[in-house]
This record gives structure tokens, sequence and C-alpha cells, in this order.
């Protein structure tokens, strides 16, 4: 057996357990309306079948036996490929800023959108 692979990783949503608790069309029109996407009844019964598969294949990657397999964050060994840092020229503040249509202490201003409804 595999081990236990915690699954809460979609937040809002309850824990997909080991018996293969289904994801919700309730689950998935929740988490569109919090990422403030329109979709309708037919997108929210696709998109749940969807997620029951992926989630299927989670239980499949579970029931593998992993003992003996060291936790890894990458299959390969990594290199580091960050070039240098290069001053390089870049865009005039005030010149980028009297574009803007609002700007609030040298800074774009954009309306909030964290805690509004619509």
């Amino acid at each position: 057996m595999g081990r236990g692979c915690p699954r809460a990783w979609l937040v809002g949503l309850r824990t997909v357990t080991q018996s293969g608790s289904p994801i919700s069309a309730a689950d998935v029109a929740k988490v569109a309306h919090l990422a403030r996407l329109d979709i309708d009844d037919a997108q929210v019964v696709h998109f749940t079948e969807q997620l029951a598969k992926v989630m299927g294949h989670f239980g499949d990657i579970d029931a593998l036996d992993l003992s003996g397999v060291e936790p890894m964050t990458q299959p390969y060994p990594l290199v580091n490929v960050m070039r240098e840092d290069v001053e390089m020229p870049t865009l005039n503040t005030d010149e980028v800023l009297a574009s803007a249509p609002a700007t609030e202490e040298r800074r774009f201003r954009v309306p909030p959108i964290v805690g509004t409804e619509g």
C-alpha cells in the first residue's frame, strides 16, 4: 500500500479519502465561484467528471508500493540554470506611469478585487 498522501490540496473542498470519495458538483461550483469563473451547469458536470478521474489516478498512485523509494523533489539532478545578473536599460518610471489610467504614490492604482462580490 502507498504512503497515504494527503489530498487536501484542493482548498475549500473536503479531503478525498482513500475510499475515493468523489468530488461533488457542489464542490466544483463552489471552487468556480471562488475563482470567479462563470461556468454553466453542463460545464460543472463536465469538470466534476474530469476531476473525479484525476482523483482516481491519485488513488492509483497511492496504491503503488513505494517502500525503498527515497523521496525526491526532481527526478534528475539539477544544475543551476540561472544567468548572471546583468544591468539592463529599463523603462522610465515617469513615462510608464503617465500612460496609466490611475496612479498613487508612483505606483499603478488598480481597483480592489479581494472581498468584493461580482
